[in-house]
């Protein structure tokens, strides 16, 4: 098979659709497969390196934090298909370019597939709650829904990260729908004890104090003002306890280094080189917490608990189906107050024991490996019934 992903959501920071494809094509490749990716970049070029094949588009930044860039020059992306002839597109976000896979798709007679990787209606209503008042947001959600019937009842398939999500998305029509939970590389992301204690020497993290960590964008929509507003309430009440790890960037930088000068408990790193040093970075904090209210499925909550460090989130998001570190634990709802009583609740306990079950049961249920099985599978019953 030649397999294309064509996706915005992909920058040299990005977090869960950045080692969704890397590991894909890493699986694809080693059964003999070839990949193709096109994506945004500083500039236009075509890269190959054995059975990979890279194109990057010439895009302007939309965020220089998260430096995600808008694809725009959509011819460009038809030209890469029509070069490359790939069996089967899978694209990788809802707007223009997810338009532009169809079309294209359907001009040169190849299937496509759409991945939901985030649940962007939801970014939307709150953009409408906070400017127009909560009246419009029954309007903006009806639209969304709209809008999201229409596009992805386009694709051959819609891949989605989790079951409820699924459920949702039927009830608003969609008629495509494939569940596809995403995994992590055991061989990779395993405990090890002493390997997170050199580890935490080496990030400069305190030997004497609860490190929590947060691993993703530092954005609005990761609800990170809470968990900011959360750890500042711990530090006023518990001053000498804890220390905030934070991996990532984005728009609420400032807000994080402000947080870190009042507080002098934090420790910051823009992004990780590679998932060896993000497993020991994992392996060194306490607890992992994930203030998301909105997840899809929360990748980076999976990884942790594989490494052997337990989570804390907030409940009613799809991210409660992948946890198994107790989710009576976790914040009954989203504020600081009940987010604080929750780490606080999960500190006291066993930590080590807790993680070292969670891991248990993420390597027995979320290996990549059953993951792309079933992925390739889809992929082929879709190449053998495309009719054009």
């Amino acid at each position: 098979m030649v397999i294309c992903d064509l996706t915005q959501f992909y920058s040299p920071a990005s977090g869960g659709v950045r080692r969704y494809i890397g590991e894909k094509a890493s699986r694809l490749e080693a059964e003999g497969h070839r990949h193709v990716l096109i994506i945004p970049g500083e500039k236009t070029e075509r890269r190959e390196q054995g059975n990979r094949v890279t194109y990057t588009i010439a895009s302007p930044l939309v965020s220089r934090t998260a430096r995600y860039r808008a694809l725009i020059r959509l011819h460009l992306v038809e030209e890469a298909l029509e070069r490359e002839q790939p069996d089967l597109i899978e694209s990788g976000d809802p707007y223009q370019v997810a338009w532009k896979a169809i079309a294209s798709g359907r001009a040169l007679g190849i299937p496509t597939v759409g991945f939901y990787h985030s649940h962007f209606t939801d970014a939307v209503l709150r953009s409408v709650a906070k400017y127009f008042g909560s009246l419009s947001v029954r309007v903006a959600e009806e639209v969304g829904r709209i809008y999201t019937e229409d596009l992805y009842n386009r694709f051959e398939r819609t891949l989605v990260p989790s079951a409820g999500l699924s459920d949702l998305l039927r009830t608003w029509g969609l008629e495509n729908v494939e569940t596809l939970e995403l995994g992590v590389d055991t061989g990779i992301f395993f405990p090890d004890a002493a390997r997170g204690k050199g580890a935490r020497r080496r990030l400069g993290w305190p030997e004497d104090r609860q490190v929590l960590l947060y691993v993703g964008r530092l954005n609005p929509d990761k609800n990170v003002r809470r968990l900011l507003g959360t750890f500042s309430l711990l530090h006023d009440r518990f001053p000498d306890r804890f220390h905030l790890a934070v991996i990532g960037d984005g728009m609420l930088r400032g807000s994080l280094q402000r947080l870190a000068e009042e507080t002098a408990c934090v420790s910051w790193l823009p992004y990780s080189n590679g998932a060896g040093e993000l497993a020991d970075i994992y392996r060194a904090a306490d607890l992992f917490v994930h203030p998301g209210v909105k997840e899809t499925f929360g990748l980076v909550t999976l990884e942790s608990q594989a490494c052997g460090t337990p989570v804390v989130g907030i409940r009613g998001s799809f991210m409660d189906a992948i946890n198994f570190s107790g989710l009576h634990n976790w914040s009954a709802d989203d504020s600081e107050e009940s987010l604080a009583a929750a780490i606080l609740t999960a500190t006291e306990g066993d930590l080590e024991a807790s993680g070292l079950r969670a891991a248990a049961s993420v390597s027995a249920k979320y290996d990549w490996q059953s993951v792309f099985t079933r992925l390739f599978a889809v992929y082929r019953d879709v190449i053998a019934s495309y009719n054009p």
